[in-house]
């Protein structure tokens, strides 16, 4: 059996197998029992296949419909307490896709520095210990009001697999915890909601199976912007940082806002800042006027027809970096937009994600990471 997409699985053994290999066995069924639950695989013949889809029914079983064999990041579903997760393998021309368990998670509680108390959904990686500690990633979400919750994500559990803890947290303005929580980062970003995640990290830290020297931050969107705001504003706080779509000049992305997101505009320019009226205050809180101060490895993922976070905003924080002297590296992809639309671009940006995380967060020298 080759080696596994994900972390841990390599010794994965089949207990049943289905040869998919033209239309007619699409939507065999892999009955799954408690004795089971944690090794089922199905050996795929590459034929008439498309899409991977995971269907559960009263009985508990995993349905596998139209499987794509040349697909490496799949779904997941929940059986009882439990996430299930689909992982490649491949070996001489045969794919064989292994059921295993996925990570589920916890909702933890910290105190942040005032003492506002803060919700996270914390993923901790198997084998995690205090004699085997893993590196960690602080997860933002977007929005800015957007909210973490326990739910199924690729890329946390691509990542967790792969051994890294996420600590998914909901800042103060994250949706879901009442108006006074909602309203608590309006006209204060880039200070208290980052502030938060510097006391997410010293959270992280106080977790004995965390490696505390070996802790990043992770977002896409406004969480790009919080990725970039903490490692300019906060520059010894993490040791490295992933930016999706991120922010970088809330100026240039106020004033670009278009006609047709006018109410949108509206509850932006309440929660952030008016350009007309607050140039300054924007100026001081966009981490685009600060990278000077940012000297810790950047990773930047961007769309080239994002309408939301336009590419200049990826373009010159990049550029800025760069004349650091600190280590950036920039992924475009020149076929999407705000997020990821296509499998194959998730796909090669989760991969490039893990390369540079295995890289500049667990010390991982170059040749070894690409080749992970």
């Amino acid at each position: 059996m080759g080696a596994p997409i994900g972390r841990g699985c390599a010794d994965v053994a089949p207990v049943a197998r289905l040869a998919i290999g033209s239309a007619e066995r699409i939507g065999e069924r892999v009955g799954l029992t408690d004795q089971t639950r944690q090794n089922v695989a199905a050996e795929i013949v590459p034929g008439d296949a498309r899409t991977s889809i995971l269907s559960q029914n009263a009985r508990q079983e995993i349905r596998l419909k139209d499987v794509d064999p040349h697909r490496r990041l799949y779904p997941a579903i929940r059986v009882r307490r439990y996430f299930l997760q689909l992982l490649w393998f491949f070996d001489e021309g045969t794919y064989t896709v292994a059921v295993v368990d996925g990570h589920d998670s916890e909702v933890v509680r910290f105190p942040s520095f005032d003492g506002m108390v803060i919700p996270n959904v914390l993923y901790k990686p198997q084998g995690a210990s205090a004699q085997h500690p893993v590196p960690a990633l602080v997860w933002v979400h977007g929005g800015p009001g957007g909210q973490s919750r326990r739910g199924y994500s690729a890329l946390q559990q691509f990542l967790v697999n792969h051994g890294y803890a996420v600590l998914a947290i909901n800042n103060r303005g994250s949706s879901g915890y009442g108006k006074q929580f909602f309203a608590a980062d309006d006209q204060k970003h880039g200070r208290e909601p980052l502030w938060d995640t510097v006391a997410a990290k010293k959270y992280l830290q106080s977790q004995p199976w965390v490696d505390k020297e070996k802790i990043g931050i992770l977002g896409g969107s406004y969480g790009g912007y919080m990725v970039l705001a903490a490692l300019a504003f906060q520059p010894d706080a993490f040791k490295a940082g992933v930016d999706l779509f991120g922010i970088s000049n809330w100026v240039r992305t106020l004033n670009s806002i278009p006609p047709y997101w006018e109410s949108f505009r509206k509850a932006l320019y309440q929660e952030v800042g008016d350009p007309g009226k607050q140039e300054q205050m924007l100026r001081d809180t966009s981490p685009l006027f600060h990278a000077d101060k940012i000297r810790k490895p950047l990773m930047v993922l961007q769309g080239k027809n994002d309408p939301r976070v336009i590419k200049p905003e990826s373009d010159e924080i990049v550029e800025a970096v760069k004349k650091n002297g600190v280590p950036v590296e920039y992924v475009v992809f020149d076929d999407e937009g705000h997020g990821f639309a296509k499998k194959k671009n998730e796909i090669e940006a989760y991969e490039n994600i893990l390369k540079f995380l295995d890289q500049y967060l667990k010390g991982v020298p170059p040749a070894a990471a690409a080749a992970h």
